[in-house]
């Protein structure tokens, strides 16, 4: 099995965390696969709506950084833990935020590849501590 882990990292550096190399609805049509599944404990997202998630996260958290601290690969599933960071500059999980105050926390996700395509991401985010940072 070859090694998938920069692949997804480039879901990381490329696609979460905001920056001007690339066209984000692009980047992800082109890295996610066209039967794509974001699966949470609410809901599973495909493809357009994660894209379009990402985009509005972007525009919501200008300085959103995402880094992965630890890839993990077992055949074509690729274990990621996070810290990603951010600013909110607007309505953010209930609160409404001028981008003055910044959050920074943890995920765990678990990709499935196929094909050089991520076609399924399990995730969870530490939004509770996040919030909790943001109301301080």
């Amino acid at each position: 099995m070859e090694n998938l882990k920069e692949l997804v990292k480039l879901f990381y550096t490329k696609c979460l965390t905001v920056n001007a190399e690339i066209n984000i609805a692009e980047f992800m049509g082109d890295l996610l696969a066209d039967d794509f599944q974001s699966v949470n404990a609410k809901e599973t997202k495909g493809k357009a709506a994660l894209i379009g998630q990402v985009q509005f996260f972007w525009k919501l958290i200008p300085d959103l950084k995402w880094e992965p601290q630890e890839i993990l690969q077992d055949g074509n599933q690729i274990i990621v833990r996070s810290i990603f960071s951010g600013s909110p500059n607007g309505e953010f999980m209930g609160l409404t935020l001028d981008g003055t105050k910044s959050f920074k926390t943890m995920s765990i996700d678990i990709h499935t590849v196929e094909n050089n395509k991520i076609i399924k991401v399990y995730h969870v985010e530490e939004w509770a501590t996040a919030i909790v940072q943001l109301k301080s």
